[in-house]
Protein backbone atom coordinates (compact mmCIF):
# COMPACT_ATOMS: atom_id res chain seq x y z
CA UNK A 1 0.00 0.00 0.00
CA UNK A 2 1.35 3.31 -1.09
CA UNK A 3 1.75 6.49 1.49
CA UNK A 4 -1.63 7.78 0.26
CA UNK A 5 -3.71 5.36 0.62
CA UNK A 6 -2.07 4.65 4.51
CA UNK A 7 -2.61 8.61 4.96
CA UNK A 8 -6.12 8.51 4.05
CA UNK A 9 -7.09 5.62 5.96
CA UNK A 10 -5.49 7.20 8.71
CA UNK A 11 -7.28 10.15 8.49
CA UNK A 12 -10.67 8.44 8.47
CA UNK A 13 -9.51 6.40 11.95
CA UNK A 14 -8.18 9.02 13.52
CA UNK A 15 -6.70 9.68 16.78
CA UNK A 16 -7.67 5.66 16.71
CA UNK A 17 -5.10 3.06 14.91
CA UNK A 18 -2.86 4.90 13.44
CA UNK A 19 0.15 4.00 11.15
CA UNK A 20 3.21 5.07 12.90
CA UNK A 21 5.39 3.07 10.85
CA UNK A 22 5.07 5.81 8.26
CA UNK A 23 6.85 8.26 10.33
CA UNK A 24 11.33 8.00 11.16
CA UNK A 25 12.03 7.39 14.39
CA UNK A 26 12.91 11.43 15.15
CA UNK A 27 10.26 13.36 13.10
CA UNK A 28 9.85 16.86 13.49
CA UNK A 29 6.24 18.08 14.27
CA UNK A 30 5.29 21.32 14.46
CA UNK A 31 1.54 23.14 14.74
CA UNK A 32 0.56 26.65 16.56
CA UNK A 33 0.78 24.81 20.20
CA UNK A 34 3.59 21.94 19.67
CA UNK A 35 7.01 21.85 18.36
CA UNK A 36 9.04 18.63 18.77
CA UNK A 37 10.85 15.56 17.41
CA UNK A 38 10.05 11.82 17.91
CA UNK A 39 8.00 9.43 17.44
CA UNK A 40 7.32 9.16 21.08
CA UNK A 41 6.13 12.30 21.38
CA UNK A 42 3.94 11.86 18.43
CA UNK A 43 2.47 9.33 19.51
CA UNK A 44 1.60 10.61 23.35
CA UNK A 45 0.21 13.78 21.65
CA UNK A 46 -2.40 11.51 19.27
CA UNK A 47 -3.29 9.55 22.40
CA UNK A 48 -3.50 12.25 24.73
CA UNK A 49 -6.48 14.14 22.47
CA UNK A 50 -7.72 10.30 22.46
CA UNK A 51 -8.35 10.44 25.74
CA UNK A 52 -9.03 13.99 26.44
CA UNK A 53 -11.59 15.04 23.94
CA UNK A 54 -14.89 13.28 22.96
CA UNK A 55 -15.56 12.39 19.01
CA UNK A 56 -12.53 13.68 17.55
CA UNK A 57 -12.45 13.42 14.05
CA UNK A 58 -10.31 14.82 11.16
CA UNK A 59 -11.90 15.47 7.27
CA UNK A 60 -9.58 15.12 4.86
CA UNK A 61 -10.75 17.16 1.89
CA UNK A 62 -7.77 17.00 -0.33
CA UNK A 63 -4.48 15.18 -0.06
CA UNK A 64 -1.78 15.88 -2.86
CA UNK A 65 1.97 14.54 -3.30
CA UNK A 66 4.54 16.39 -5.69
CA UNK A 67 8.00 14.33 -5.32
CA UNK A 68 9.20 14.05 -1.32
CA UNK A 69 6.36 16.47 -0.26
CA UNK A 70 2.32 15.74 0.39
CA UNK A 71 0.17 18.37 1.66
CA UNK A 72 -2.98 17.98 2.89
CA UNK A 73 -6.27 19.79 3.49
CA UNK A 74 -8.49 19.07 6.82
CA UNK A 75 -10.95 19.58 9.09
CA UNK A 76 -10.08 18.23 12.50
CA UNK A 77 -13.33 18.89 14.95
CA UNK A 78 -13.83 17.04 18.46
CA UNK A 79 -16.72 17.61 21.52
CA UNK A 80 -14.74 19.57 24.19
CA UNK A 81 -14.51 18.03 27.63
CA UNK A 82 -16.67 20.56 29.42
CA UNK A 83 -20.18 20.49 30.54
CA UNK A 84 -22.07 22.05 28.26
CA UNK A 85 -19.95 20.06 25.24
CA UNK A 86 -19.30 22.59 22.45
CA UNK A 87 -18.42 21.28 19.16
CA UNK A 88 -14.63 22.35 18.18
CA UNK A 89 -13.16 22.61 14.84
CA UNK A 90 -9.97 23.77 12.89
CA UNK A 91 -9.68 24.02 9.68
CA UNK A 92 -6.32 24.02 8.56
CA UNK A 93 -3.20 22.21 6.07
CA UNK A 94 -0.33 19.88 6.34
CA UNK A 95 2.66 19.48 4.49
CA UNK A 96 4.36 16.25 5.28
CA UNK A 97 8.21 15.87 4.20
CA UNK A 98 9.79 12.43 3.01
CA UNK A 99 13.44 11.34 3.85
CA UNK A 100 15.14 9.05 1.37
CA UNK A 101 13.89 6.29 2.69
CA UNK A 102 10.13 6.84 2.38
CA UNK A 103 9.29 7.85 5.69
CA UNK A 104 7.74 11.33 6.71
CA UNK A 105 10.12 13.11 8.53
CA UNK A 106 8.84 16.34 9.10
CA UNK A 107 5.08 16.60 9.75
CA UNK A 108 3.99 21.04 9.96
CA UNK A 109 0.20 21.79 10.30
CA UNK A 110 -1.35 25.00 9.69
CA UNK A 111 -4.57 26.64 11.13
CA UNK A 112 -6.77 28.96 9.16
CA UNK A 113 -7.88 30.41 11.89
CA UNK A 114 -6.26 31.65 15.32
CA UNK A 115 -5.34 30.09 18.83
CA UNK A 116 -7.53 32.50 20.01
CA UNK A 117 -10.28 32.14 18.06
CA UNK A 118 -10.42 28.20 18.70
CA UNK A 119 -10.47 29.17 22.36
CA UNK A 120 -13.32 30.89 21.45
CA UNK A 121 -15.02 27.87 20.20
CA UNK A 122 -15.33 26.73 23.79
CA UNK A 123 -17.25 28.69 25.13
CA UNK A 124 -19.75 29.04 22.67
CA UNK A 125 -23.35 27.73 24.77
CA UNK A 126 -25.63 26.12 22.67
Amino acid sequence: MDIISILKQDYQKFPADQTYSIYAENVYFEDPLNKFHGIDRYQKMIGFMKSWFNDVQLELHNISRSGDLIKTRWTLSWTAPVPWKPRMAIPGWSELKLNTDGLINSHIDYWDISRLDVLKQAFQVK
